[in-house]
């Protein structure tokens, strides 16, 4: 068998994963929600948020914001809490236009010239770069950007409508009718909202602009000579997902799907995996009473039950293919063992994950092609490689599951040998180490922060950024890391007492690194602690440790 290097494997796991939840005081120590709430986004120095406490006239109000922006975006005020994770929606369409010789695309009403629109791109010691921008009805034509397109193709966005931000009327509001007003007027990125307040109710909405459809999801691009599959409307606000006060008590989401099946309108094709969003419910209805420390841990969770199912039928495979290795053996017998959890220090996750993949190319391969010599070239055509959907984990879980005839490649007489196989290409890799159980799966998930300017001078690198580290989770826990992606903050607000609710983000507040304050939480994210968030007057005077005060020129 040819041997494919782990390098040569498009990324198996998602590298979104936010995670929100709330849930009421039916299930905490306090008899008050608990609302948490850890976006994953890339990682970048200096820090991507910017905790604040905002304080003026109607406004009292913490979180996480962007630097420069007068609002926080995430956080709480004096009487309710929200948090966000993606909807994902589809909100982008494609349009293939029909141009003439003389220039003009085809409309239903006849041939129309399209608008030119000229941009200046100044480049810093070369000739400013002109681009001519061809827009249609639909949207601008993106065709070079797209590698090994020669269709005239158009793309609409909702975002080309403007973008209407709200957080103003959010950081002030005081209930749930309030919330949801502020939050009707939010056009993109569609986020999903939780919720909670001091007197004890949770809710969730989901929010922004979905286009309805004449025709179509918006997944494949589409005719633009016709009205087929033009945007008639958007959902209406009070139509999107949405409730209040569940009788479970518990709401949470993590980018998965938020729709019924008999739900009228398309808003997405494209929702994560269900792992992360099934492991929250699955701790959070244990009937356990909570604590601010265990929505802390469950963010932190690092349980793959997509990888311990994989495990699982590869280990019965090894057990039941008529020659397998000593080796393969072996390495069943490290998955065996293994409880699920992707820890930094474990053989078994790297052996499961690196089977995966070698059982992906044996099942794609002959489907979709071989890949181009050249990665360049990878993107340019149809290949085992560009299979690339939020639910592959889930297409991978039915084969697992039901053996189906036409996914079985000829060679092999049935599933067991299949995966067997699988394993032996994952332990005879070339970069497999001689003790498999030294195969460290912190190695293979080392999380990747540098400073992109400082951390390119040798001399600065080890001040500038956390560099590489081993860590553990997966793309399929709820901690769902990768090499440049994770929780960009954690913050669980207590509806209890608001001086102890918590929040710290990946490095640290400043953006110098010189200063004291530039790096000084990582090593709370690193190893999964956190920080209080003072909040009530007495509170702040008492964390304070220094104050800086700016005072406006005369």
């Amino acid at each position: 068998m040819t041997q494919i290097h782990p390098a040569d494997f498009p990324e198996a796991q998602p590298v979104n994963g936010s995670n929100d939840w709330v849930i009421s005081g039916a299930h905490t120590v306090t008899g008050k929600p608990l609302l948490s709430n850890d976006m994953h986004l890339g990682h970048q120095m200096p820090n991507l948020w910017y905790e604040a406490h905002l304080h003026s006239g109607i406004v009292d109000v913490a979180g996480v914001t962007l630097p420069g922006m007068p609002y926080v975006i995430v956080g709480h005020n004096q009487r309710i809490a929200w948090g966000f994770t993606n909807v994902g929606p589809t909100v982008t369409d494609v349009y293939v236009e029909n141009f003439n010789a003389q220039g003009e695309y085809q409309t239903p009403g006849g041939w129309v010239r399209p608008e030119h629109r000229q941009e200046v791109i100044h480049v810093k010691g070369r000739p400013d770069v002109n681009v001519d921008v061809k827009i249609t009805r639909h949207g601008p034509i993106i065709t070079e950007l797209v590698p090994g397109e020669t269709r005239n193709i158009a793309l609409r966005w909702t975002l080309y409508g403007g973008l209407h931000i709200p957080f103003f009327d959010v950081d002030v509001a005081q209930n749930w009718q309030e919330f949801t007003n502020a939050f009707a007027q939010l056009d993109a990125p569609g986020q999903n909202v939780v919720y909670a307040d001091v007197d004890g109710n949770i809710g969730y909405r989901a929010t922004g602009k979905v286009p309805v459809r004449a025709a179509g999801d918006g997944s494949l691009p589409v005719s633009g000579a016709d009205n087929g599959h033009e945007w008639i409307s958007y959902i209406p606000f009070d139509k999107l997902p949405n409730i209040y006060n569940p009788p479970s008590g518990i709401i949470a989401t993590a980018n998965g799907r938020i729709t019924a099946d008999k739900y009228p309108n398309s808003i997405s094709m494209e929702w994560e995996a269900p792992w992360r969003t099934a492991r929250i419910y699955h701790v959070l209805e244990s009937g356990k009473q909570f604590s601010t420390a265990d929505m802390l841990a469950l963010q932190t969770d690092i349980q793959s039950e997509a990888d311990l199912f994989a495990a699982e039928r590869f280990v019965y495979a090894v057990d039941h293919a008529a020659k397998p290795s000593a080796r393969a053996r072996q390495a069943a017998d490290v998955m065996r063992s293994w409880d699920g959890r992707m820890l930094a220090s474990s053989a078994a996750p790297t052996i499961t994950e690196k089977s995966i993949q070698e059982l992906r190319w044996m099942l794609l391969e002959p489907k979709l092609g071989a890949a181009p010599a050249d990665p360049a070239k990878t993107e340019e055509a149809l290949s085992w490689k560009t299979y690339s959907w939020e639910m592959s984990s889930v297409w991978l879980e039915n084969i697992l599951l039901h053996h189906p005839k036409r996914w079985l490649p000829e060679k092999y007489p049935n599933y067991d040998e299949l995966l067997a196989a699988a394993v032996e290409a994952a332990v005879n890799d070339a970069q497999a180490p001689k003790e498999l159980a030294s195969w460290r799966w912190g190695a293979q998930n080392a999380v990747h922060i540098q400073h992109l300017v400082l951390g390119k001078i040798p001399v600065m690198r080890r001040w500038s950024g956390p560099g590489v580290q081993e860590q553990s989770g997966s793309g399929y826990t709820v901690k769902a890391v990768s090499a440049h992606h994770g929780p960009s903050e954690r913050f669980s607000a207590n509806l209890a007492d608001l001086d102890h609710s918590t929040l710290n983000v990946v490095t640290g507040q400043s953006g110098n690194f010189l200063s004291p304050y530039y790096m000084d939480q990582w090593k709370a994210w690193y190893e999964g602690t956190t920080f209080t968030l003072p909040f009530s007057a007495q509170a702040v005077q008492a964390a304070k440790a220094h104050t800086l005060q700016l005072d406006p020129a005369n």
